[in-house]
């Protein structure tokens, strides 16, 4: 492994975050080197010099494998390789290993493919190195220019495939998404940097099941279960792929259409390790990757994992308006996730307004339906046969409510502060 430091750039846990991806690559990893540089070298990134000192660790070592801890140009990694005689991956390859190896949905492995295909379309010219270039003069020109020609259209045509395909499968989401947004159930998205907690906790509030491990991007493809929160509050929670530092745009790109769904939803949980001393510049990496996706205006709500590590309680913290705005949780043994599920059930409880309704005895039916999907205060039976409800609801559902068979705006109550006492009679 190999990281090279640069002036005025803060990196204590850079070092440590390779470890983890080189780990969850599934690679043994055996000696890092570190170098500084004022600024990269253009032929070979970290240096003459420098390349000579990997050059005599891989022979040490007997090492197949060079993990650069930085984004290397095609000139750049096709030197490197020359100068230490062993392969070369750099941070965007690594990455996008770790994505293939974890991708499960048809959508995510067309999504990692895509990404793959784009970073090695610049790269080409390495797999053909043992062929003769093409040269000027008679008997000099060898197939080695005609079969990068080939290849590179072969990856063109895939590549173009692969975008029609994935604007398929974004039509189909959006269509799905439509879907959900008829039945009045508001979304929350899980974020958060990678390995913070988000599985684990996405576990413990639904019991879904999914795959959790202490390594990066153990989450690839997102995962949404119905979770109903206290009073009636029923929410769709989604978990979503961790962010991470100097996540190659390449991949944002081509997972633009699955972090849609952390865009349209309407809050976010941000998911921070509370033990992790780099906490504070993860928060700023996941604030700048939701600035970049779009969701920078999205309501969120700090959620801080693992106090049974830095043995904190567990506690409430509200903002200026009395809103929570942070709470203190343990996902691995479940201390305080009850004040974060309390926590949301406020805040979507505060999203809802007092509706008060006349229905006569023939809306059975329909009364049905309103104790199905939506929260009744109170109760009164009307002298003339009927019910009197009070309703607590927001916009969505108040919308979802008028596009009921047998609903007529005859229904809303005349007199809207109108309340019914704990009893069931009127008052």
């Amino acid at each position: 492994m190999v990281h090279v430091r640069f002036p005025g750039h803060a990196d204590d846990g850079e070092v440590d975050e390779l470890r983890q991806l080189v780990r969850s690559a599934g690679a043994d990893a055996c000696q890092i080197i570190l170098g500084s540089r004022h600024r990269p070298d253009a032929a070979t990134f970290v240096g003459k010099g420098k390349a000579e000192e990997i050059r005599d660790v891989v022979a040490g070592e007997c090492a197949d494998l060079i993990v650069v801890n930085h984004e290397l140009s095609p000139a750049q990694e096709r030197n490197l390789e020359k100068a230490v005689a062993c392969r070369v991956v750099d941070r965007t390859r690594l990455i996008l290993d770790i994505f293939a190896q974890r991708a499960r949905s048809h959508e995510g492995k067309l999504q990692v493919e895509l990404a793959q295909l784009e970073h090695l379309a610049s790269r080409l010219v390495r797999g053909w190195t043992h062929l003769e270039r093409q040269k000027g003069g008679i008997g000099l020109r060898g197939p080695g220019e005609t079969q990068l020609e080939v290849d590179r259209r072969l990856i063109r045509d895939r590549i173009k495939k692969l975008n029609q395909r994935l604007k398929q499968v974004a039509v189909q989401r959006r269509s799905r998404r439509r879907a959900r947004h008829k039945v009045p159930i508001p979304t929350v998205s899980m974020v958060g940097y990678t390995n913070a907690g988000k599985s684990s906790l996405f576990n413990r509030l639904t019991d879904a099941g999914v795959y959790a491990a202490d390594q990066l991007f153990a989450t690839l493809d997102p995962t949404m279960r119905r979770l109903e929160l206290p009073g009636k509050v029923p929410v769709i929670l989604a978990d979503t792929v961790g962010f991470i530092s100097a996540l190659p745009h390449s991949l944002v790109a081509a997972f633009k259409s699955t972090l849609e769904e952390v865009a349209q939803a309407d809050l976010l949980l941000h998911v921070i390790d509370s033990h992790d001393p780099e906490q504070r510049d993860h928060v700023e990496q996941v604030d700048r990757v939701l600035a970049e996706i779009d969701a920078a205006t999205v309501p969120r709500m700090l959620v801080y994992n693992k106090i049974d590590l830095t043995q904190r309680a567990p506690r409430v913290e509200r903002d200026a308006n009395g809103r929570v705005a942070k709470v203190w949780i343990s996902a691995t043994t479940g201390v305080g996730v009850d004040f974060l599920v309390d926590a949301l059930a406020g805040y979507f409880r505060e999203q809802r307004r007092a509706l008060t309704l006349q229905l006569p005895s023939s809306a059975g039916r329909l009364r049905s339906k309103i104790y199905d999907r939506l929260d009744v205060v109170r109760e009164a039976r009307l002298d003339a046969g009927g019910w009197l409800l009070e309703l607590a609801l927001d916009p969505a559902q108040l919308a979802w409510l008028k596009q009921q068979d047998g609903f007529s705006t005859d229904y809303l109550a005349p007199h809207p502060a109108l309340v019914l006492a704990p009893t069931g009679s009127l008052s």
